[in-house]
């Protein structure tokens, strides 16, 4: 699957900008949550605005209390597999289901996850090769 720029630059926005401060408990894991981009919208009460409404890809920018976040939902596991793969290149920090993705600072996808359930996955640090450079 190709990735738009628009996708992709999306993910970079919100993976480089650090978009809230999050800050939802983690204690408890609920089941995975399923369903489509706006049923897993209302289920984190952010209305989203769809960004990229394709076969393949529906993708939403979403603000709760929690934060700011990307709301993406795909067709296949092959491609959301491949899209994760290409967007932690950007950095950031995803929040995965079955066929579902939230991208946004750790403080608000460890939010997310409170409601949605989900496995915790971490882009490219940056940051940290940045460090080896200086001097």
């Amino acid at each position: 699957m190709r990735l738009t720029r628009l996708t992709l630059g999306a993910v970079a926005l919100l993976a480089l900008a650090g978009c809230g401060s999050g800050g939802g408990r983690t204690d408890a894991v609920p089941p995975t949550a399923t369903g489509s981009l706006e049923r897993l919208a209302a289920e984190v009460k952010c209305r989203p605005n769809m960004q990229t409404d394709a076969d393949e890809i529906r993708q939403a920018i979403c603000r709760n209390p929690d934060g700011r976040f990307i709301l993406a939902t795909f067709a296949t596991d092959r491609g959301q597999r491949e899209w994760i793969n290409d967007a932690k290149d950007y950095g950031g920090h995803y929040l995965v289901g079955r066929k579902w993705v939230a991208v946004g600072d750790d403080g608000v996808v460890k939010a997310l996850r409170g409601t949605l359930g989900g496995d915790l996955e971490d882009g490219v640090d940056h940051h940290a090769h940045g460090a080896a450079h200086s001097g």
